[in-house]
């Protein structure tokens, strides 16, 4: 997996750049298809931020591609990992990816 990770200065920053490079689709409006389809999914690139002072400021923005072709990105908050979560399946995806290289 030739995954990257940048650091902006914030999820702003991020989803602009991400735009940019071809990421248009909103998939936290589509979390359910992350969640019963997590395999058609790829995790392309991870920008995380860690809030200063809040832990509740902490996110992840994740440029995903599905099997399709279709670039995209979701935006998981501190609050946002639970069990079924599209942010849990990416996480763990992220994980995965990083043992399998």
């Amino acid at each position: 997996m030739d995954r990257q990770m940048y650091h902006y200065a914030t999820v702003s920053k991020a989803l602009e750049e991400l735009a940019q490079k071809g990421f248009t689709t909103d998939f936290n409006l589509e979390e359910d298809r992350i969640v019963n389809h997590c395999e058609d999914f790829t995790i392309e690139h991870i920008y995380r931020y860690e809030g200063e002072t809040d832990p509740g400021d902490e996110a992840t923005v994740y440029g995903i591609q599905s099997k399709d072709g279709e670039k995209g990105v979701f935006v998981a908050s501190h609050g946002a990992y639970t069990e079924k979560s599209a942010a849990m399946m990416l996480h763990e995806m992220s994980i995965k990816g990083r043992n399998d290289e």
